[in-house]
């Protein structure tokens, strides 16, 4: 089973950039039919989505590049390494990137898609007996769980007072909704639990005990930048300031107290642009002198093309699925009334789960769900008397379950782990049939 789906990703997946072009043409193919619209609107509406992404890839651009500079600082390095050296087996290795990486992500997806890949390539280079697809692919399947944590936009959305909530679910919520009721609920705690220890098994489990892929040493290390050492007497104005320690520490402190300020006295909570700050001041603060994270930047910053060429693409086939016609539907909601049509109070959340998995595919971003979902399911799911915390956590679930195998998300990891999507994708297959089923009992359950 498992050489199967191996080779069945690696034979017919594409390239990430050919995927996402694949993804749009059949958007625009399906929304014609079954929206009634016109060539002419389906591009109008795909050409109008191309850039609503923008600050959503800078975001992205950033948390790839601020966590690479900073896993470069000497000490942070040192600090990895040392905790590379825990697992004493390849299978070992294995479970031990899965945990740290599903943790990391349930507490914040930012911060845990970048930490858990890094942390798998600090494996590799102490271990050559472990197998370098599996230990990237296993640091990348912990990413599931992240919308079911308390960095999950849509339960964080559906908390959030304000008439925002009321206008977004056409008037079926006009009170929020308790993080209590949706993250916290034991329901799902247990759910994750689940997940988190189906994912660490099944990885373990397919460690090859002969022919593992290893890598090429040297892909693998991380340059080293010298410092030029200029003496004191010698140094133009110029060159103090860019050794100036003094500087750095200021700008870190100034970033450091806007969170505390944001976060304190507020009452907001860490998102993404707060975990890019995070990233920033550790980094600043970490790197022998500004001139050495300048440069450390620079280099990690070749990792981020992909997100850059890619994500207007996304944002192009949002704009399909959402775009209304003359017709005045669109496809998105042609998905959500298909599903409600042949749902009961106990199937509906299961439903609710299948459909934003399959929209998932073509809109890869929690906001994007919401958008699509949310006027259609609440008002559903409150007819159906289905309890709104459990419709907001089945789109969630559904939102995170098929990024397994969908290269959007996996972009950040494979630039720092210098691997093509079909290298992980057959292994993430595996986990996705082992967590779907998991993640289905779980719903089934909870609206019983």
């Amino acid at each position: 089973m498992i050489k199967f789906c191996v080779r069945l990703v690696q034979r017919w997946l594409p390239e990430p950039f050919i995927f996402a072009i694949l993804l749009t043409f059949v958007a625009a193919l399906v929304a014609m039919p079954l929206c009634h619209q016109t060539p002419l609107e389906v591009i109008e509406h795909w050409g109008g989505g191309v850039w609503n992404l923008l600050a959503f890839a800078m975001q992205m651009a950033l948390v790839l590049v601020c966590g690479s500079t900073l896993a470069a600082a000497p000490v942070v390095k040192r600090a990895i390494d040392a905790m590379a050296r825990v697992p004493q087996s390849a299978p070992a290795a294995i479970a031990l990137v899965t945990v740290v990486s599903a943790l990391s992500c349930w507490l914040n997806w930012g911060f845990g898609l970048i930490v858990g890949v890094i942390f798998a390539k600090a494996i590799a280079r102490q271990r050559s007996d472990v197998d370098y697809r599996l230990l990237i692919a296993s640091a990348y399947s912990g990413f599931v769980v992240w919308h079911a944590g308390i960095s999950g936009s849509i339960p964080l959305t559906m908390a959030t007072p304000g008439e925002a909530l009321a206008m977004a679910t056409d008037g079926a919520l006009t009170e929020p909704v308790p993080l209590g009721q949706t993250i916290f609920v034991w329901h799902n705690l247990v759910t994750v639990l689940f997940v988190i220890i189906g994912i660490t098994v099944a990885n373990t489990l397919m460690h090859p005990k002969q022919g593992i892929l290893t890598i090429d040493p040297a892909l693998l290390k991380d340059e080293e930048h010298i410092a030029t050492v200029i003496s004191s007497t010698d140094k133009t104005p110029a060159q103090r300031l860019e050794q100036s320690k003094l500087l750095s520490w200021l700008v870190a402190l100034m970033l450091v107290a806007y969170l505390v300020i944001h976060i304190a006295m507020h009452g907001a909570g860490l998102d993404l642009g707060g975990v890019i700050m995070i990233f920033l001041a550790l980094g600043l603060m970490l790197h022998p002198t500004p001139v050495d994270y300048v440069r450390a930047f620079g280099k990690a910053s070749t990792g981020a093309s992909g997100i850059i060429l890619q994500f207007p693409l996304y944002a192009g086939i949002m704009g399909i699925i959402t775009g209304i016609g003359v017709s005045g539907i669109s496809l998105g909601g042609v998905m959500a009334e298909a599903c409600i049509r042949i749902s009961n109070p106990v199937t509906y959340p299961l439903l609710t789960f299948l459909c934003a998995a399959v929209l998932n595919m073509f809109v890869p971003s929690g906001g994007g769900h919401w958008a699509v979902q949310a006027p259609v399911m609440f008002t559903a799911g409150a007819n159906l008397g289905v309890d709104p915390g459990l419709t907001g956590m089945a789109i969630s679930w559904g939102d995170a379950w098929t990024n397994l195998i969908q290269p959007f998300w996996a972009l950040p990891a494979l630039a720092i782990a210098r691997l093509d999507a079909k290298d992980i994708m057959g292994y993430c297959l595996i986990d996705l049939l082992v967590t779907g089923v998991i993640i289905c009992a779980g719903l089934l359950i909870w609206a019983m």
